[in-house]
């Protein structure tokens, strides 16, 4: 066995190599520079952990945020691998740990952010101590070309400059070929080995569903995964904080996350998602590289992303621990244009590129072709399955009109009779027949393509034009997207060729279902639901989260093997030397118990079995019992799983329904007699003109607690 096996396995419990891993282990191992592509759930980390922990000296890994060099070293540290992170939430305390340790040479791996390396102090730091190589982890965003480009990372240049012989690795899950050239010569590394892998995740099922009833389209996904991990990106902050309330009003336990909020309460519902005390965290693409959880079953866009980059990546937060897990894409027509406002500030050249990349974006929506396919082969490589079944598509979840190739004609004969000047919008209303004064003026009422699809609806019409430009029987030229017909377009209207159009209405996916059964088959469930509550237990003593203790994979192959020794607990995928010490004797204590019949189920019932009101009066319940303990609403919202905004609409449920007239602990003394004097100087007609008197010193929501302990004085009197 290769002294890098042998690694993997004593340390992370593994004992074959995932594609190209070897190969990029014996690049870094043997000192050659190297460019590593590999999607997410690949097994990327391990490219670089496993030869640090065989080379001399120590590496140092460069991650963009705090949250995962955090997650990494608390991983690594769980596997018995020497690791550390320098970040600016360290106290002095922990500093000098680390110096010592790095004296002491004791540190095989450490994590650092690029701005940190930019420091010339830093840099000189460095130079006493051993190195084996730098490692750039989401080394696309060195690059103007990459989706999450940030000029921290350009710095990195420095690092062949001043660590000469030291050899540099970059490792990406999303770079096309002009964005791999650009990080090559940004870092200029020495003739690079560049090794690209598949980028088909066959694990995940993708869906694209036009928005009908919004939220009910992605709670009908999160109820097909209740009790399970999962992201919904929303394109705004307010819808951000909207779907995370309406979720949770739905009797499901989800979080926000966006850019406006504070560090503290970001900072909190992100550990309680990666902790697993949350299921869901509803996210802006600001939480699109904080997140490093494996068993992430789910990951839905309720708005089409600006480019297929940025929707690789963020999808793929789903199943990176290889299980079947679920992508589902929410599109309007709408999204294209609001992306394409939002460019138009770019540079020409840049804003030429970036629309490009929408363009594609686009046609991954409204074509009707393999997703599997489209996104492999947007990173250059070729498809060879003639189907994936495991998509929308291949899985025959589209319902396609039987009139497709009939639709399709009419709408190119009359792109060719307008003659290259009109561009969807004006098309669609010469197909529907519109009574508009532009079309009189050109006297196109009188074509006899007017009117000819007047019996369907102009959404459809105008989605069928984009589906056709999607499938390459139409292009888009020019600022105002003029249409014109494809020579494959051409050969539609000779009958030869018939493209696919959807109907309007669209089925639900099921195809994620099947997949995720089909990842379970003979598993027994009733084990692995006792293995996971255990697994959840020690997390929460440790204040670590519940992945570190051990994957889903891991307890997937614990369940299907049952070992019942130390001995046959290391065959098990994921499971190293000292986590089989650290853990082991409990689960096989845990198995041991649920073979012999012991203890009491840790299975809840199905979703199906339980009433949603239910969960909402448990949580509300929680909540008012912190709110008699005289708990902050922050504590509350932190306890019970629930955004601050909930917790505050449920304090005034409680002040109401319990007739408090106390405002402390919520607002402060000083500020409720503030507000008592405001109220009897302007009285309580509207909160604008109390908080307008106040001078905007005091919040809305201090404002409406004692207004509502004041209303409860009234009552009492009365």
């Amino acid at each position: 066995m290769s002294p890098l096996k042998q690694l993997m396995k004593q340390y992370w419990g593994y004992d074959e190599f995932r594609p190209l891993q070897e190969e990029a282990m014996d690049a870094a191992y043997a000192g050659r520079d190297s460019l590593v592509v590999m999607p997410t759930g690949g097994g990327k980390s391990l490219c670089f952990q496993v030869p640090a922990l065989a080379s001399e000296g120590m590496a140092v890994v460069v991650s963009p945020l705090i949250s995962l060099m955090k997650d990494q070293v608390d991983f690594l540290d769980s596997c018995g691998v020497a690791a550390s992170c320098i970040h600016s939430g360290l106290d002095g305390a922990e500093k000098r740990i680390i110096d010592e340790r790095l004296r002491a040479q004791s540190i095989k791996i450490l994590y650092v952010a690029p701005e940190r390396l930019a420091v010339p102090a830093f840099m000189e730091y460095l130079r006493k101590v051993p190195l084996s190589f730098f490692a750039i982890d989401e080394a696309h965003c060195i690059s103007h070309w990459g989706h999450d480009f940030r000029p921290s990372y350009r710095e990195l240049r420095a690092l062949k400059m001043n660590f000469d012989g030291i050899p540099v690795h970059a490792y990406t899950a999303t770079a096309t070929s002009p964005v791999r050239e650009d990080i090559c010569a940004q870092l200029g590394l020495a003739s690079p080995e560049i090794l690209v892998g598949d980028f088909d995740r066959p694990n995940l099922t993708y869906s694209v569903l036009r928005q009908n009833n919004k939220k009910q389209q992605v709670l009908d996904c999160v109820e097909r995964h209740s009790k399970e991990s999962g992201i919904v990106y929303c394109p705004s902050r307010k819808k951000v904080e909207d779907m995370a309330d309406f979720l949770s009003d739905s009797g499901h336990s989800a979080l926000p996350y966006h850019a406006g909020m504070g560090d503290y309460e970001r900072k909190r519902n992100q550990e309680a998602f990666t902790r697993s005390e949350t299921d869901i965290i509803i996210a802006t693409v600001a939480f699109g590289m904080g997140i490093d959880k494996p068993d992430v079953r789910f990951v839905i866009h309720a708005g089409m992303p600006k480019s297929l980059e940025h929707y690789q990546q963020e999808a793929g937060r789903a199943g990176r621990d290889g299980l079947a897990s679920e992508c589902v894409l929410l599109y309007s027509k709408a999204d294209h244009g609001f992306w394409r406002r939002l460019l138009a500030d770019l540079e020409d050249d840049v804003y030429s590129a970036a629309v490009g990349k929408l363009d594609d974006m686009n046609g991954y929506c409204t074509q009707v072709e393999c997703r599997h396919k489209r996104l492999v082969e947007y990173f250059g490589q070729p498809f060879l399955k003639k189907e994936c079944d495991a998509c929308d598509v291949c899985l025959d979840e589209v319902d396609c009109h039987e009139d497709s190739l009939k639709i399709a004609q009419q709408v190119l004969t009359c792109v060719g009779i307008l003659g290259d000047v009109a561009g969807p919008s004006y098309t669609t209303l010469v197909l529907a027949g519109a009574n508009d004064e532009r079309i009189r003026t050109k006297r196109h009422h009188e074509l006899p393509v007017w009117g000819a699809l007047s019996a369907h609806h102009r959404n459809d019409v105008r989605d069928w034009i984009e589906q056709l430009v999607g499938q390459g029987y139409l292009r888009k030229q020019g600022e105002y997207n003029i249409l014109s017909v494809t020579d494959t377009g051409e050969s539609v209207l000779l009958g030869d060729e018939s493209p696919r159009l959807l109907k309007p209405a669209v089925r639900k996916p099921k195809g994620a279902q099947a997949q995720r059964k089909k990842t379970w088959e003979g598993v027994d469930m009733g084990l692995v639901d006792r293995l996971k509550a255990k697994r959840l237990e020690l997390a929460r003593e440790r204040g670590k989260p519940a992945f570190v203790i051990f994957g889903d994979a891991t307890l997937k192959d614990m369940a299907l093997r049952q070992p019942q020794s130390y001995e046959e607990l290391l065959n098990v995928q994921g499971i190293g030397e000292k986590k089989c010490n650290d853990f082991g004797g409990v689960f096989l204590e845990v198995i041991d118990q649920y073979q012999s019949g012991e203890g009491e189920s840790v299975a809840e019932p199905s979703s199906e079995s339980k009433a949603k009101p239910n969960r909402s009066e448990f949580a509300k319940a929680r909540a008012f019992e912190g709110f008699v303990e005289g708990q902050a609403m922050e504590e509350v919202a932190s306890r019970c799983g629930l955004t601050e905004k909930k917790a505050y609409s449920l304090l005034l449920e409680y002040i109401s329904e319990r007739d408090v007239l106390e405002s402390w602990p919520w607002v402060s003394h000083g500020e409720r007699s503030d507000i008592v004097k405001a109220v009897l100087a302007v009285g309580t007609g509207r909160r604008k003109t109390l908080f307008d008197y106040l001078g905007g010193q005091i919040a809305y929501e201090a404002i409406d607690i004692v207004l509502a302990c004041l209303r409860n004085e009234e009552l009492k009197r009365a």
